[in-house]
């Protein structure tokens, strides 16, 4: 009968005890997110509550499997308890890590709700999760270490291993080069404010906005749903474009290439009624001026602003659009072509005094006349 009775209060007394355990510290943290519905920190902390009660019950059972007296556990003791410490030890890492990660979420967002500027919440946000990362990496690491010294064969060759720690290191840092210039790097674009989460930028020639930082590599997600990877000790050697740096509002550009003959003034009052009727346009700037010219075309540009990247593409597109539209139907004539007929001169008069040309030289001499009025032909 004690065989029976005495596992039964042993593993029922643990598990009663860490689900009791558990219900009061989840009340208690229920009962402090209700006074406080301004520190989110007691809300997220009920996220804890698992790994807690593992923890609590390994090392209740920990401690207390010895009481069993029973053939099988007398037996297997040192393997019982190694297996015990090994999960409280992983257990543990995880209530760590999940603690680590709940704080350092309430905390950026309780500064994300106070904080009213953009480009300071996307480089808080960046260095939340690099740091989240480099806790979860160090106490994984540290967990994973404690598991293996738990085994004598282990213990020994870590001390033989430290002997040798300065040679090892060297090489390791050799040979893993690249790694920790990319970890470096990872520091410097978080804490520098290089780059943020959320931030437009173009690289190698591609358009996207940053979608995830890591401490070795940087995802960007294209305009086309598709994710570019590149490691970020890219970013602190390549000059690269981002488009949010210093503020997220935008000044786009569109160009036409027009005929000589287009009407500017009438293109420059379209253009005002179009942005009128442009939701994308956020109403600070706009302009449109002749930038260039040559023997065919001119070149019109068009200025437009939006208060982000994704608008100022909608503002230029809309804008090209519907003034190329507008000059097809109103002003066909002022869009470029290629003109076959022959060039309008002056009158034979007045070209003969530009030029200096006799127009009545003889042909035998080899000069074809020129008439004494040059016809004028109409374009096209």
């Amino acid at each position: 009968m004690e065989n029976v009775l005495r596992p039964l209060l042993v593993v029922g007394g643990s598990l009663m005890v860490t689900l009791v355990a558990g219900w009061l510290v989840d009340r208690l943290l229920k009962r402090a997110d209700g006074r406080h519905h301004e520190t989110p920190v007691w809300g997220l902390l009920r996220l804890c509550r698992p790994p807690l009660q593992v923890v609590l019950c390994t090392a209740l059972l920990r401690a207390s499997f010895g009481q069993l007296r029973l053939d099988v556990v007398r037996e297997h003791r040192a393997g019982i308890g190694q297996v015990l410490t090994l999960v409280l030890i992983g257990a543990s890492a995880w209530l760590v890590i999940r603690a680590a990660a709940t704080i350092v979420q309430s905390s950026y967002a309780r500064y994300a709700t106070s904080t009213r500027d953009p480009a300071r919440v996307r480089r808080v946000r960046t260095q939340v999760a690099l740091i989240q990362r480099v806790v979860t990496a160090v106490v994984a690491t540290v967990a994973v270490a404690a598991m293996l010294l738990t085994f004598p064969a282990m213990r020994t060759v870590g001390t033989s291993m430290l002997a040798s720690a300065g040679v090892l290191g060297i090489v390791a840092g050799v040979a893993a080069q690249s790694t920790l210039g990319n970890l470096f790097a990872g520091f410097q674009i978080a804490f520098g404010d290089m780059v943020r989460i959320g931030d437009t930028v173009v690289v190698d020639g591609e358009w996207g906005t940053v979608e995830e930082i890591t401490l070795t590599f940087l995802a960007v997600r294209t305009w086309d749903e598709r994710r570019i990877t590149m490691p970020v000790s890219y970013f602190t050697s390549q000059p690269f474009e981002n488009w949010s740096r210093g503020g997220v509002q935008m000044s786009g550009t569109v160009f036409f290439h027009l005929d000589h003959s287009a009407p500017v003034a009438a293109m420059r009052d379209k253009l005002r009624d179009v942005l009128g009727e442009c939701a994308a346009w956020d109403g600070r700037d706009w302009s449109l001026a002749v930038t260039d010219t040559t023997p065919t075309t001119i070149e019109v540009r068009a200025v437009v602003t939006a208060k982000d990247a994704d608008d100022i593409w909608t503002a230029r597109c809309a804008v090209r659009e519907q003034m190329i539209g507008w000059l097809r139907d109103h002003h066909p004539y002022a869009l470029p072509r290629i003109v076959t007929a022959p060039a309008a001169l002056p009158p034979g008069d007045h070209w003969r005094e530009l030029t200096g040309a006799d127009t009545r030289r003889p042909q035998s001499e080899g000069h074809v006349p020129v008439p004494e009025k040059a016809p004028r032909t109409g374009r096209g």
